[in-house]
Order: structure tokens, then C-alpha cells, then sequence
């Protein structure tokens, strides 16, 4: 069952997740968008391989969004991160969700979005995709962008929690994939 506003408040308070407490809602936390990003290299005579077993990514280029805004063009991917801070205990899981009126412009988030226990000192890597066919979206450094449900669990042994297992603690701003 997914925790409720005093629960989430208690984890703010606690350090657990490191947000401004005005973003609590009855059943989630609002996540902002970091003005830190990453938008994939443009190619205009070639379409570079990514071997996915080779731990390889994408050719990405970072910039921050300037206080104008950022134009993602129809189809156009990017990464980007929450502002919030995640340090999340071996008993809570968390998962992101577009916020509803954004989906509604056809932003998309691809589907890595799960967070488990004993994730932390970390911001959520967003995959961002502009689904529209004929407009461009204009996002800002600050916006809420979606929102995490969390949920309580049996607490996870160490050896099998995402401290030993994951690759992606304590990464403070986006990131790339570390490889299959």
C-alpha cells in the first residue's frame, strides 16, 4: 500500500528524501526538473551504433537550461534529473510518475523509473522523450515534472539491497547508463 502524506512527511523531516516539505501530497512527492542535462548529438550523415552489451550509451551533450527554457523538438530525447535527493532505507521502494498534465503535452518517460531499497544519496535519471509530431515543448529548470510513490517492504538483507547490487548510488547529477 503506498505511504500517505504523513508518512512522506515523517521521511522529509527524516532526511529520507530530501525535498521541500510543500511538495507532499496525500500519496506522493512532487520532483522538479534539475537544470543540469543531457540531449543525444544530432548526426546528420550517420546513425552511430550503441552496442548495449558493451556498456556503451548514446553520444550526449550537456548544458544547463537557461532561465528561458529548453526546446525538446518532436521525437527529440534527453536525460535529465529530479532536484530532490533520494536516500531511501532498506524497507522503502519508490517509483516516478509523469505528473498527469504533462503526459497530457506527450512528454514521455521512458520506463526505468523503478527505485529500490537502499538507493541513496542520489537524483532520479529521467528519460525524457518529446512524443508529440508537430510541437515542440518548452521545458524549465525548477518545473514539478512528476511525482514518486513509495511503498514499504520487508526489510531487504544487505547483501541482496541496491547498495551492493546497484550502479547508480550516489550519483547527484544525471547520468548515463552504466551498461546492461
Amino acid at each position: 500500500m503506498p505511504l500517505s502524506y504523513t508518512e512522506l512527511m515523517k521521511l522529509v523531516e527524516q532526511g529520507v528524501i530530501i525535498a521541500e516539505p510543500e511538495l507532499v501530497n496525500g500519496a506522493s512527492i512532487d520532483v522538479r526538473l534539475d537544470q543540469h542535462v543531457l540531449i543525444e548529438r544530432e548526426y546528420v550523415y550517420s546513425h552511430p551504433v550503441v552496442d548495449l552489451s558493451a556498456k556503451e550509451s548514446p553520444d550526449m551533450i550537456g548544458f544547463d537550461i537557461p532561465e528561458s527554457g529548453l526546446l525538446l523538438s518532436p521525437g527529440q530525447c534527453m536525460l535529465a534529473a529530479t532536484m530532490e535527493v533520494f536516500n531511501l532505507p532498506n524497507d522503502i521502494v519508490c517509483e516516478f510518475k509523469l505528473k498527469s498534465s504533462i503526459a497530457r503535452c506527450f512528454l514521455n518517460c521512458m520506463l526505468a523509473t523503478w527505485c529500490d531499497p537502499c538507493w541513496y544519496n542520489s537524483r532520479l535519471t529521467l528519460e525524457l522523450k518529446n512524443d508529440c509530431q508537430y510541437h515542440t515543448l518548452l521545458l524549465r529548470a525548477g518545473m514539478k515534472i512528476g511525482q514518486m510513490i513509495f511503498d514499504r517492504v520487508e526489510p531487504v538483507p544487505e547483501q541482496h539491497s541496491y547498495a551492493v547490487k546497484g550502479r547508480y548510488n550516489n550519483t547527484m547529477k544525471v547520468t548515463v547508463s552504466k551498461g546492461v
